[in-house]
């Protein structure tokens, strides 16, 4: 009697013979030409092949160390996560789920990935292939096909993400999304954060992508700062040898990863066939001592196969060969790992038969009760979008200034407000691009220091040391991606984006991670990270590089705080909610406000908040409403100034914001019922711009109480320019206020 394992292979059925039959490729070892052939009742050990792999294996003992037990579990995993590929890819077909993408060929390194590290110890930030490696680490056949059906309770995402998009609290498995690279830069802010909380912590971040995300930026970026910093983070890149269509040679120079890495200095490399399971697992247990040692980083290149397409949106036929296909049919691991077993005497067929049967009756019974979980309501739609517990708009934020001293500049009072929270809070830890004061410490002995390139930082790393307030390469993307590692973790990082002109590589941080984090987890996981930004011009020479606005962009994003101060005192009291506050903020700083004389303030005292959404008026009228913020928020008191005195009759009420996102509504409505004129004036272009939204909400809310037609003012639909003169004309000016004033007065 045979007993057979069916698993699809590309549209086919291929079988595993529990007896019988032959494996027409060696276990271990990629370099061997010796072949294992099964036989009915053959228990002959394994083929052993001159290969680095069994090299290793040998040393460790006859299955590195792993007893039959743990064996026999491995390929549990392992038959489990292709069943459930197989489920699932049924379901899709009957429409009974809305995507699916599997991990089939990648289950032997994921499983022995997650045998070698500690689920609920190490973290993890995992992508859509590793089903097998979730398995491993105690995510359950009905928690993945939960996320297949979109279930309230999937644990990972609620119903809100795609499946295999893994997450899970309790197993340390941190939200995953579907941009490829990302989660680099974060695992290495996971890694620090391990450091930062418990210097003699153990904890190992593993991140895993396949070779196509080795591409992207931040994997570059994330590998030189976990070298640099000597951190505990495996990267095991499973190459499958396609990112979708693209093959490895035409992605990567030379066509391995490893090869390509190895000048990166205290780096263990490991590369691996990773459809052996035994040879995988050597590697991630060297990888995982080497990082726990305190040695550095490790990466594991993994040499796995892709037996069905990238997903069933795929067609694999339409570029490879049906001579590839069955190469990898044939080193397929769920095919291969219990041949080895049976030869080893590890397992027989009856066994194997018990183990299948067993595997499709939980398979079976997940189907079951997924698809007749509830899925989530609609009016959940908002939940989890910021947090429940901690309100920056409310009144526990508002506190009443206790003035100290005399005047001090913007820099001063945001300088103050960091000291401050640095001192109160032990986890706010303070980087960026030259933020600290030297980053050679000893030389702080005989020189001043930096501090900022506007000097906003000045002083933090020579009172709070370079554990807390230190610089970091000039890669924007990994700035932010640290800070959502660190948040994540539950430290508060304030990172710095050097200028708003270069915090476009940080933007899929920004937008797809950062403000995505916790909605996406549905309240699992949180990053209430800070990034400040110097934004603006009215700086001469500044130009097309140093003197833009943008903040629209960042307003359109759900789940981002946007603060943008006008003085000194509101820009310490929204730092210092943006900092206590529970949700991710955008902290945008005027730089021609750093330091002018009229924005001044005195300290208010290291309590002193303001509530997020809270608009102030500076400056009371009857005749027309000013809604501003920023750098116009003076300007337009110049212009109304101007107004006033040609028109005495006529007042002018000004509005400054303070926070984009959220907005002040009930403040704008209410003066804007009490003038019935409107201006929204913003130094960023015109067209699309910021008051774009508010003037259509007035249009469509107050049109009623409105004696004219709604008022814009903002740059011009272009860059600014480097003269002076060609600046001038770009931004909009006083007079530019004053002429719109005059023309709504005028109806």
């Amino acid at each position: 009697m045979a007993v057979h394992l069916s698993y699809r292979s590309g549209g086919k059925e291929a079988l595993v013979p529990a007896s019988g039959g032959s494996l027409p490729r060696p276990y271990s070892g990629g370099t061997s030409r010796r072949y294992i052939t099964l036989k009915e009742g053959d228990t002959r050990p394994v083929a052993t092949t001159t290969s680095a792999s069994n090299s290793q294996i040998s040393a460790a003992g006859r299955f590195a160390g792993l007893d039959p037990e743990q064996l026999i579990r491995a390929f549990r995993i392992m038959h489990t996560s292709r069943r459930l590929d197989d489920r699932e890819v049924t379901l899709k077909r009957q429409n009974r789920i809305f995507f699916q993408i599997s991990g089939a060929g990648h289950e032997a390194v994921q499983v022995a990935a997650g045998m070698a590290l500690r689920s609920g110890r190490d973290w993890f930030y995992l992508y859509y292939r590793d089903r097998a490696l979730c398995l491993t680490l105690g995510v359950t056949p009905r928690e993945m096909l939960q996320q297949a059906v979109g279930a309230a309770e999937d644990p990972a995402s609620g119903g809100r993400q795609m499946p295999s998009h893994w997450g899970h609290r309790d197993r340390h498995i941190v939200s995953g999304s579907s941009p490829t690279g990302t989660q680099y830069a974060q695992a290495v802010g996971c890694a620090e954060a391990s450091r930062y909380l418990d210097s003699k912590s153990e904890e190992i971040t593993l991140v895993t992508s396949g070779e196509g995300a080795t591409s992207e930026g931040e994997f570059w970026e994330a590998l030189n700062i976990a070298c640099l910093k000597r951190l505990p983070v495996i990267f095991l890149v499973e190459d499958n040898g396609y990112a979708i269509s693209v093959p490895v040679e035409v992605q990567t120079a030379g066509g391995n990863v490893a090869a390509l890495v190895s000048g990166f200095p205290d780096l263990h490399r490991q590369d691996v066939d990773g459809t052996d399971f035994l040879a995988s697992y050597v590697a991630m247990k060297e990888a995982e001592a080497w990082c726990r040692g305190g040695h550095g980083p490790a990466l594991v290149r993994a040499r796995v196969t892709r037996p069905y397409s990238h997903s069933l949106s795929d067609d694999e036929r339409m570029y490879k060969t049906p001579a590839e296909r069955q190469e990898e049919a044939e080193r397929d691991p769920v095919l291969r790992f219990p041949q080895f077993l049976i030869a080893e005497g590890v397992i027989d067929r009856h066994m194997l038969q018990r183990i299948a049967h067993e595997v499709d009756e939980e398979v079976n019974a997940a189907t079951h009760e997924a698809l007749h979980d509830v899925p989530p309501a609609p009016e959940t739609a908002l939940r989890h979008l910021y947090s429940e517990t901690v309100d920056p708009t409310s009144e526990a934020f508002s506190t009443e200034p206790d003035f100290q001293g005399t005047p001090m500049t913007m820099v001063d009072l945001l300088n103050a407000t960091m000291r401050e929270e640095m001192r109160r809070d032990p986890n706010v830890v303070v980087f960026g691009q030259d933020v600290a004061d030297c980053s050679r410490e000893a030389n702080l002995r005989e020189v001043k220091g930096k501090g900022g390139v506007f000097k906003v930082t000045a002083g933090l790393q020579t009172e709070f040391g370079g554990r807390r307030a230190f610089n970091t390469p000039i890669a924007e993307a990994a700035i932010a991606g640290r800070a959502i590692g660190m948040a994540t973790r539950g430290l508060k990082p304030v990172a710095e984006i050097q200028f708003f002109d270069y915090i476009w590589p940080a933007m899929m941080q920004l937008r797809d991670e950062l403000a995505t984090m916790r909605w996406r987890s549905n309240g699992s996981f949180s990053c209430p990270a800070v990034i400040r930004v110097p934004i603006g011009g009215y700086l001469n020479g500044g130009a097309i590089y140093h003197s833009q606005c943008g903040e629209v962009a960042f307003t359109h994003i759900p789940g981002l705080r946007v603060a943008m101060p006008s003085n000194a005192l509101d820009a310490c009291g929204l730092l210092r909610t943006a900092i206590r506050c529970d949700d991710p903020v955008l902290f945008l700083e005027h730089k021609r406000l750093y330091r002018e004389p009229y924005n001044r303030s005195p300290h208010p005292g290291d309590e002193f908040l303001i509530p997020f959404g809270r608009a102030k008026v500076v400056k009371t009228g009857h005749s027309l409403t000013v809604v501003t913020y920023g750098a116009l928020v003076q300007k337009a008191m110049l212009a109304a100034t101007q107004v006033e005195k040609r028109n005495p009759r006529v007042s002018v009420e000004i509005l400054d914001l303070r926070t984009l996102a959220p907005y002040d509504w009930e403040a704008i409505r209410t003066s804007v019922e009490k003038t019935s004129r409107v201006i929204i004036a913003h130094e960023d272009t015109l067209s699309f711009g910021y008051g774009a939204e508010i003037a259509a909400r007035i249009a469509g809310e107050l049109f009623d109480r409105l004696d004219a037609p709604v008022g814009r003012v903002g740059a011009l639909d272009t860059w600014v320019g480097y003269h002076p003169q060609l600046e001038a004309a770009i931004l909009p000016q006083t007079e530019n206020l004053a002429a719109e004033m005059d023309r709504l007065l005028g109806y």
